[in-house]
């Protein structure tokens, strides 16, 4: 392992990997990713994966498309798979939430982001599995759909090895050092690696490494459950993403017989949190999703698992420098949101490192200031994840 760097990143998740392929693009490749386990052990290796744009802030809506652009010609753009598989992506929402999906699929097509309002009449052809109840609102993304956590998390990896960079797994980071207001590098099981510049992007460990540092940063992990069942075909041969936001769940395809649900937003501790699924809140859910999905009514339970949300009070991510302490940067917070985004997340934090300011997308908004300045970004909707 080297023992210094130009950087050097704190965390094996798809930011991290993302980051360090990005940097390398910029010209910065002698760098050193660290990593406490595998590469994407953590919330990536245990996210629902849906590729949707769907929000209610520009900003994220606009990390999301370019991100898709990505994902959808990864092989061209950055080499080896995504996995990204299109089932175009369905928001529902109660009467009550009608005007706020309208102003937010308005927002998005300023943006040039492929989405419209649709009838239930329409949903007939675009998805005759789903049952919508009346007032119900509905808006549809053509282009959205999953991808594969695992798969491009590594391929970014392979291609920053390739550049130059360096991964060391299995080394946790126990500090930072800092001096005179400045990062000089960081302390691990290993020994310390000399570095001018540190990003932070350890998912819901981050909190943890920052206070090492005095330095505050508002994360709450949430546990989020999800649930594979098998699909009874012959009822429900297809059914598209769903982002069921009048019931409080998602929902998307996985391969040709397998239905994936996400659901739950708990709190709870990083390190003993329950990786199984509540059996009575999954049998709850399985309810809501025959209501949805009549045809449902036959499937039955596969397994499943529970991941961390690391969840701001806004439900958006940091991405910023961290105020007070020259070249320490955090990339922390992503709030349910994180895999969709984090090619887009990889290039404007590193552009933002390297070039001082992020071309590619506006990430201001994303300051960590924010709080402070009570600058806070909203959603439209209750369901928090679609902020």
């Amino acid at each position: 392992m080297r023992n210094s760097a130009d950087v050097v990143i704190v965390g094996g998740g798809v930011m991290g990997c993302s980051m360090l392929y990005y940097l390398a693009n910029l010209g910065v490749a002698r760098t050193l990713l660290l990593e406490r386990d595998v590469l994407g052990s953590g919330s990536t290796g245990r996210s629902q994966a849906i590729c949707r744009m769907h929000y209610s802030n520009p900003v994220t809506a606009s990390l999301a498309w370019e991100s898709l652009q990505v994902f959808t010609n990864f092989d061209q753009m950055v080499g080896g798979g995504s996995g990204f598989v299109k089932t175009g992506y369905l928001v529902i929402v109660e009467p009550v939430d009608r005007q706020g999906l309208a102003q937010n699929v308005a927002m998005q097509l300023e943006l040039g982001i492929a989405t419209r309002l649709v009838s239930a009449a329409e949903l007939r052809d675009l998805a005759p599995a789903v049952q919508i109840f009346p007032e119900e609102g509905l808006a549809w993304e053509p282009e959205s759909g999953y991808a594969d956590p695992y798969q491009v998390t590594t391929s970014y990896a392979a291609r920053a090895r390739e550049r130059g960079a360096e991964i060391a797994l299995r080394t946790s980071v126990t500090g930072i050092e800092v001096a005179n207001g400045r990062v000089q590098g960081v302390v691990t099981e290993q020994g310390k690696v000399a570095a001018g510049t540190v990003v932070v992007a350890a998912g819901p460990w981050s909190r943890r490494v920052l206070e090492g540092v005095g330095v505050d940063v508002p994360l709450v992990p949430v546990r989020h459950q999800i649930m594979l069942v098998t699909r009874p075909v012959e009822a429900v041969p297809a059914h598209p993403t769903v982002g069921d936001i009048a019931q409080s769940l998602s929902f998307r395809p996985d391969g040709s017989n397998l239905t994936m649900i996400g659901f739950g937003e708990d709190e709870a501790d990083v390190d003993t949190y329950n990786q199984g699924v509540d059996m009575l809140a999954a049998a709850e859910v399985m309810g809501r999703l025959v209501r949805r999905v009549p045809g449902m009514a036959d499937a039955y339970f596969r397994g499943g698992w529970s991941g961390l949300f690391t969840v701001t009070p806004d439900w958006h991510p940091i991405l910023d420098k961290v105020p007070g302490i020259e070249g320490l940067y955090c990339a922390v917070g992503f709030s349910g949101h994180g895999f969709k985004l984090s090619p887009m997340i990889g290039l404007t934090m590193a552009e933002l490192i390297v070039k001082g300011r992020a071309s590619s997308v506006d990430i201001t908004p994303l300051r960590f200031s924010r709080f402070a300045e009570g600058a806070l970004l909203s959603s439209r909707y209750r369901y928090r994840v679609l902020a």
